[in-house]
């Protein structure tokens, strides 16, 4: 029996510019695996629809599992990359990550998802802080983000303050973070040699 998928949209922000890296993140592969097939793949498991936020759609067309969109706000960095994901979402909720994440643990996501129901905002914090490219935010969130959109004021975590926001603690996240790498994403090649050797 086929089991019932998560009534909540699977997003994968794929609009980052790669200065840093020199090539498309969400294509670099992780032991074999490109980490944006290793991202689909969880979320299809879980998700009844998947999207990716780019602004180059084009290498991502051959992923027939999720729709691509692109920022209906451009140059607004990962917040405006949220707001498209909420607006195009046809489910109350959506789960967002960033496309450079090779540690996505689908048990943990499907605990942030389990949360959902008086809160627009479920978001793990560690000792350093929110993990806002790895979190849970619901529809209500579209107006307090475009406000800021508007003032170009991009940091993601700026438009918390006006909605009901639950954090997910360290205790609750340690069981799905054993090795301590479950939010770490890949910014530089050193970073993508030291996953390699780690993973």
């Amino acid at each position: 029996m086929k089991e019932k998928k998560i009534t909540m949209t699977g997003i994968i922000l794929a609009g980052g510019k790669n200065t840093r890296m020199g090539v498309n993140k969400a294509f670099l592969e992780i032991n074999g695996t490109r980490m944006i097939d290793k991202t689909i793949d969880i979320y299809s498991r879980l998700f009844s629809e998947i999207l990716i936020i780019t602004n180059d759609p084009l290498p991502y067309l051959e992923f027939t599992r999720a729709a691509i969109v692109t920022d209906i706000y451009k140059g607004k960095g990962p917040l405006g990359g949220i707001y498209t994901g909420l607006f195009y979402s046809k489910n109350p909720y959506v789960f967002v990550s960033a496309c450079d994440m090779p540690y996505l643990n689908g048990d943990f996501i499907e605990y942030l998802a389990g949360l959902t129901g008086k809160h627009d905002v479920i978001v793990p914090e560690l000792a350093e802080g929110y993990q806002p490219l790895h979190a849970v935010y619901s529809r209500n969130c579209l107006p307090s983000i475009k406000r800021l959109l508007m003032l170009n004021k991009l940091k993601i975590t700026g438009f918390y303050r006006d909605m009901r926001v639950l954090t997910v603690s360290e205790k609750q996240i340690s069981p799905f973070n054993q090795d301590g790498r479950l939010f770490q994403n890949l910014n530089t090649p050193r970073d993508v040699d030291e996953a390699q050797k780690k993973s």
